[in-house]
């Protein structure tokens, strides 16, 4: 087994916990422990014949507010963050990040349209517009049946600027209405249920899985053309990546909002510590975000007791002077994919 995995198993597993024992109400570690044994025995004896016994006092903070959001959280990192490594490899550019193909613009369209409609499909309608950019961006990509990834880049830029238009328009003539989006724009786990980690779960571990089992084109697809050389399908594997990356970005945006930086920050940590293969590189970038938005989510719980932080907020502040700093790398040339 490779050292990295357990050291990042362990991590997810404290963050997890530190991210359901920190909050607005204190509990101690007798608290937590005993809630969550009676969780998993409460749903074991939906199956099995099990006596849970008596309901902890505060079961209901843990398993069915804190658990939740804190799952979300993690399960969203790992999207973000694996598409993040995915996108830097399809664009063969180490700024690129899961958001650059019009997908998080397109999800605030769809959420400013909703508010005018009805408010409770807010996230359906994101998820919608969020697909509905990416067959826009790559329509307008399209080439000779081929799709280059300079003009991908592009059009997916330019008709970010045309939907963040559009959105803010909307906002700005129908600031009642749109008033309760803002929180969801800038990303929050606020009320996150069980039904959306089970949606998550399916999400990120099908695509987190299949970008690790395709690790070697992904490190192929880096060479651009030359790929072609070495018998690789690079136009049907830019198009299955492109999904994955769409599908991942989509689902994360429809679950919690937009939420930056975890798809651009986490590839480029672990490919300082472990290389550039995605052999290892692309599982443990996985891991990786979902704990640093662990994180993220417990800092914005805690920081401004009792206000809750955005969230994307806080993912912000972490990771735009990483941003800059690579930045800076790249202009010296000193930055690879």
């Amino acid at each position: 087994m490779r050292k990295w995995l357990p050291t990042l198993l362990l991590l997810s597993a404290l963050s997890i916990f530190l991210g359901v024992y920190f909050g607005p109400v204190s509990l101690s570690i007798h608290d937590v422990t005993q809630s969550l044994a009676y969780g998993i025995k409460l749903t074991l004896s939906k199956f099995v014949s099990v006596n849970p016994g008596r309901e902890p006092r505060y079961f209901i903070i843990v398993w069915q507010l804190r658990l939740p959001e804190v799952l979300l959280a993690y399960l969203v990192g790992l999207a973000l963050a694996s598409a993040g490594v995915a996108s830097q490899a399809l664009f063969r550019n180490p700024l690129a990040d899961p958001y650059i193909i019009g997908i998080s613009s397109g999800a605030a369209l769809g959420a400013a349209v909703a508010t005018l409609i009805n408010p409770l499909y807010m996230g359906p309608f994101a998820l919608v517009f969020s697909f509905l950019s990416v067959f826009i961006v790559y329509t307008i990509s399209k080439t000779n049946g081929a799709v280059p990834v300079d003009t991908l880049l592009l059009a997916g830029i330019a008709y970010g600027f045309l939907t963040n238009a559009i959105t803010w328009y909307i906002y700005v003539t129908n600031p009642q209405k749109t008033h309760l989006t803002w929180m969801w724009l800038l990303g929050s786990f606020n009320g996150s249920t069980w039904e959306s980690v089970g949606i998550m779960f399916i999400v990120s571990l099908c695509g987190v899985l299949f970008l690790s089992w395709r690790w070697r084109e992904l490190n192929l697809i880096l060479l651009g053309e030359e790929s072609i050389a070495l018998g690789l399908d690079l136009h049907l594997y830019r198009k299955i990546f492109l999904g994955i990356i769409a599908t991942l970005t989509a689902f994360a945006v429809y679950t919690s909002g937009i939420i930056g930086f975890i798809g651009l920050v986490s590839p480029h940590i672990m490919r300082l510590i472990l290389g550039p293969n995605h052999r290892e590189l692309t599982p443990a970038t996985a891991l990786f975000g979902g704990v640093l938005l662990v994180i993220a989510d417990l800092l914005a719980r805690t920081l401004a007791r009792p206000t809750v932080i955005p969230v994307g907020i806080v993912t912000a502040l972490m990771g735009a002077p990483f941003f800059l700093y690579l930045l800076m790398k790249h202009k010296r040339g000193e930055l690879i994919a």
